[in-house]
């Protein structure tokens, strides 16, 4: 028969080793609890995704549209097309490369992936992961659906094109301002076919004539 003694013994031995468990197993999570602070609030190790602006022409993109029954801002339907349907892709993007700077700033790289980047890809739209209540988005329906405006973009010249800003210098030159009588009679004026003799002797009288008037001073009287 066990004595109290023994059985003293045996409590305290098991007390020991429930001691030494939640010690070790308390240490443990403080590591834990260490190592994820460090990897997340000091390096910013970890994954990111961001719903951005995606192009409907060229890509498959993912396409939100309004809630005309939601009254939630931000959700409910406005009567303006670019605020009810939105075109997005979504970027997977390690944090720790993403720079601090504001997104809407047109020099802000925060959601465009650096050259070998790893962590970092656009996810497009596809039937495995579109979102329940969403569609995905096709660039052949929607260029035929909505074909581009033509604009004419003649008159308007590249900044660094040295060439067509000289054309187009030249052209402006050869227009008379709506005050120039002078340019403005001189451009009326049609050019003369050399063929035609109108227009030679209308060219002839008129390079004459000064020569007459200056002629006339010159000669000498007639003698009795």
């Amino acid at each position: 028969m066990e004595t109290d003694e023994n059985k003293q013994d045996i409590e305290i031995k098991l007390d020991r080793k429930s001691k030494i468990f939640f010690l070790i197993f308390a240490i443990l999570i403080l590591v834990s609890v260490g190592v994820t602070y460090y990897r997340y609030m000091v390096k910013r190790d970890y994954i990111i995704q961001a719903q951005i602006d995606c192009d409907p022409t060229t890509e498959n993109c993912f396409i939100w549209k309004c809630d005309p029954n939601s009254m939630v801002e931000g959700e409910e339907c406005t009567g303006v097309p670019d605020k009810d349907i939105w075109y997005y892709k979504v970027l997977h993007r390690n944090a720790k490369n993403i720079p601090n700077c504001d997104p809407k700033d047109e020099s802000c790289t925060a959601y465009v992936c650096g050259d070998g980047e790893k962590d970092c890809a656009d996810v497009l739209c596809a039937p495995a992961n579109v979102l329940k209540g969403e569609e995905c988005n096709d660039p052949v329906k929607y260029n035929a659906e909505n074909p581009p405006e033509e604009d004419d973009f003649s008159n308007e010249c590249a900044p660094d094109d040295e060439e067509c800003q000289a054309v187009r210098d030249v052209s402006d030159s050869s227009e008379c301002s709506p005050d120039d009588e002078n340019c403005a009679v001189s451009s009326d004026i049609e050019e003369c076919n050399p063929d035609e003799e109108d227009c030679s002797s209308v060219d002839t009288r008129n390079d004459q004539a000064p020569q007459d008037s200056g002629d006339q001073g010159d000669t000498a009287p007639s003698q009795p």
